[in-house]
């Protein structure tokens, strides 16, 4: 119902220093103003007990679409992370299409920690490559993975300032994550590779995590290698103890009693963990910090904290090895660097089938399904060689 007021009357009592209200206007219209500010009261405490604002839809303000999968992308601004303009992802069968975010690692690690453990069939492997820049070998990985959508996901931890995208008919289109600069030996690295983790994480698909750096490449092809890592029993995190001086000489005392001399272990950075030990991994803050203060060189946390880590809360949960292929043999801090030279169907081999270990408790020729050092001159004969060696098309 609508009241007509009369402006000259209710000017007139409001100079005299209060509000007569005459009995034909006024009484209706205090009495409208103050059903509609009970019921914004309601709504708001109905809103905050009963909705949780981590729960609240955003606002959608755009849609994209990738040439990958019919997946749209809504690029929204949250009530919850009001400088976040990030991304909806909505999935199928190819998995997330946009990964960019910008949420902090904090809030990252949360919500990765808030996904389901289990997933749905077709799992997935992700993939999560380190690297300065651009990948010299993307060209091999692209033949590797050719045929398997659905199958593996992919994320990049570049350096910050590396603006470069492929091209979108490639499976390395905008799967860079939010990065930042990361230093050799330093507390920057285990950011990174925890960074890494999380972001893979929010795909509840992904099942198996693979850590691999640009000089990387895959030693067999795509189905073999998901079938090996899907089917272990454990992860590949190599964990030992070292009793020489670049193993228990790097323990720092001040790490004690949190970390003790015991607990102290070595191992390879290029780990592959299944997703209740990388869950394990992001939820650590006790280990990390202690690392961080007194891990300092010659102690470095890229060698000692997984390794540690895990043989504190999960030993049960890693084989102790890992499924990377290094040769240390030329002594140093840094792995043998291969060229184009070196690249032939014996050395390969060599490298593939050279070793014994066991698989799920079975002895086994097949200890390694990743290799690196490789330079990028060695890209035109890994091609070449690619559909004898490694069972994919050139």
């Amino acid at each position: 119902m609508f009241v007509k007021i009369n402006r000259k009357q209710l000017k007139r009592e409001i100079s005299k220093g209060g509000i007569h209200v005459s009995s034909t206007i006024n009484i209706s219209v205090l009495m409208v103003l103050l059903v509609f500010i009970l019921v914004t009261f309601v709504i708001d405490r109905y809103k905050t007990i009963v909705i949780p604002k981590d729960l609240y839809f955003p606002r959608l303000t755009t849609v994209t679409k990738t040439p990958y999968s019919s997946v749209f992308i809504f690029h929204r601004s949250s009530s919850y992370f009001p400088s976040v303009d990030g991304v909806i992802e909505f999935t199928d069968s190819t998995g997330p299409v946009d990964i960019w975010h910008s949420l902090s690692d904090e809030e990252l690690a949360e919500k990765a920690m808030m996904v389901p453990r289990v997933a749905e069939d077709p799992k997935k492997v992700a993939f999560m490559f380190l690297t300065r820049r651009q990948l010299p070998l993307r060209l091999f990985w692209e033949k590797f993975f050719e045929g398997h959508d659905g199958l593996f996901s992919i994320y990049l931890h570049t350096s910050p300032d590396f603006n470069y995208e492929p091209p979108n008919s490639s499976v390395f289109y905008k799967r860079r994550i939010p990065s930042k600069f990361v230093q050799w030996g330093k507390p920057t690295m285990i950011d990174a590779e925890r960074r890494l983790l999380a972001n893979a994480l929010l795909d509840f698909s992904n099942q198996r995590f693979i850590l691999l750096s640009e000089s990387c490449i895959p030693l067999f092809n795509f189905t073999t290698i998901y079938n090996y890592l899907m089917n272990a029993n454990g992860s590949f995190l190599s964990s030992f103890d070292d009793p020489r001086k670049i193993g228990r000489g790097r323990y720092n005392k001040r790490m004690g009693p949190t970390i003790t001399l015991k607990d102290w272990r070595k191992g390879s950075q290029w780990f592959e963990v299944n997703r209740e030990l990388a869950h394990e991994i992001i939820s650590d803050k006790t280990y990390y910090h202690v690392f961080q203060t007194h891990c300092l060189p010659p102690c470095y946390m890229d060698e000692h904290y997984l390794p540690t880590l895990v043989n504190k809360v999960r030993p049960d949960l890693t084989t102790n090895t890992t499924v990377t292929w290094t040769d240390w043999s030329g002594g140093g801090s840094h792995p043998m660097m291969f060229m184009k030279k070196d690249i032939t169907k014996m050395f390969i081999n060599e490298v593939r089938y050279g070793s014994n270990c066991t698989y799920n408790g079975v002895n086994s020729k097949i200890c390694f399904v990743f290799a690196r050092k490789f330079h990028p001159s060695t890209l035109d004969p890994l091609l070449k060689m690619a559909q004898k060696i490694f069972g994919f098309s050139p």
